[in-house]
């Protein structure tokens, strides 16, 4: 037989959920919003990354063996991710999430093929001015 003060209460005291994220309905600090928008600035990144590899593959067979197909798929694609790189960077940069000069940086690594995979650590590391 167990007595009243043997027995504990497992259950939590307050209804607050202990393992409730931000995204779950707590109120995120600006750094997690910040995060939350350099973290969409690198995946929209990756991904327009892998589009312009994709692009690239796709031109030679294009002209050299007269196969289409992978331009007319690809190029599309490359340019609405392009373009919403362009949204997701202009947002984080608005919202001082990341400052203008990696701005400048992620634009102009978009540009070339690989620089978004070259200055992913970057975007990751946060300046010394940020909060």
């Amino acid at each position: 037989m167990s007595t009243p003060e043997m027995e504990t209460d497992l259950r939590p005291q307050d209804t607050a959920n202990p393992y409730q994220t931000p995204s779950q309905g707590a109120a995120a600090t600006p750094h997690d919003r910040a995060r939350k928008l350099v973290d969409r600035v690198r995946h929209v990144a990756m991904a327009e990354g892998v589009s312009w590899l994709l692009l690239l593959a796709a031109l030679p067979l294009k002209y050299q063996f007269g196969i289409p197909a992978g331009v007319k798929i690809m190029g599309p694609i490359h340019g609405a991710l392009f373009v919403l790189l362009l949204i997701v960077l202009f947002q984080a940069w608005g919202d001082k999430a990341l400052s203008f000069g990696k701005s400048v940086l992620v634009f102009f690594a978009s540009l070339i093929p690989f620089g978004p995979f070259l200055i992913d650590r970057q975007l990751v590391e946060r300046d010394p001015g940020e909060s």
